[in-house]
């Protein structure tokens, strides 16, 4: 199972509106302890958004996904998720009472206005859909197979997406805790160190060896940040291993 964030939008893909959602959620991940495995950006694609359900339901994935939850013609994501679990949109019978009751809330007119009927369109969820509580104006996202439908306002998105970590996915809470441990190599060469760096990964099944080169930093010039994470146990053990193999001065260890 893998933990996937999905950003739609034509407005961010176009550069009309910049992305904040990412970091704010990779803030909330990892104060949870749980790792993104994956991100997308898709544009209001009806097409290719199905496509891209169809792969993360088929492999089992958990998604977070925000915007193109409207009822406008560029919001396709409902429809699309339908799509991709070849299930028809039905009105889901909570979200219809909790629109109505902000419309009557927000003095929007009779419930039977055109306005109003269309209105009751950001309801109509893919057969099998839970609700996602809206605490803005109580206009509900909706969840199926694991995945978390929020629109793109931040203001409602990520308390809505808190709920659902908080909530149906508490379970995973921990899951994707990770140690790391890097040390600072002077002036090194990738390549050089490519050997060291498979071998570990050989030793030491579940452990990641990853690479961060610098060419102008201004107190170690050029270097290159190696370093191990994954399991706390198999970090230490491959860290000890990293540090023997190679030439005596030339790291020390990188800051935390």
């Amino acid at each position: 199972m893998g933990l996937g964030l999905y950003i739609i939008g034509d407005e961010i893909l176009s550069g009309k509106r910049q992305d904040k959602h990412f970091p704010h959620l990779l803030g909330l991940l990892r104060a949870r302890q749980m790792r993104v495995d994956w991100v997308q950006y898709l544009g209001d694609d009806p097409a290719q958004l199905a496509a891209s359900f169809a792969a993360s339901f088929q492999r089992g994935d958990v998604a977070l996904s925000c915007g193109g939850i409207g009822a406008t013609p560029d919001d396709h994501t409902r429809q699309s998720v339908a799509a991709a679990l070849g299930v028809p949109l039905e009105i889901h019978p909570e979200a219809k009472a909790l629109i109505q009751q902000r419309i009557v809330e927000a003095g929007l007119g009779d419930l039977d206005s055109p306005a109003n009927q269309q209105r009751l369109q950001m309801g109509c969820f893919p057969q099998g859909s839970a609700i996602i509580p809206n605490p803005y104006n109580k206009i509900p996202g909706f969840s199926i197979h694991q995945h978390y439908f929020v629109p793109g306002f931040p203001v409602m998105a990520w308390p809505m997406l808190e709920w659902a970590l908080d909530g149906p996915l508490a379970h995973l809470h921990g899951q994707g805790h990770q140690v790391e441990q890097a040390v600072i190599v002077r002036k090194a060469m990738e390549s050089d160190l490519t050997p060291l760096m498979e071998d570990i990964e050989r030793r030491y099944p579940g452990v990641k060896v990853f690479s961060l080169p610098s060419v102008d930093h201004p107190v170690w010039g050029r270097h290159i940040e190696l370093g191990v994470k994954g399991e706390a146990r198999g970090v230490e053990a491959a860290f000890v291993y990293l540090c023997a193999h190679l030439p005596a001065g030339s790291w020390e260890h990188a800051p935390k």
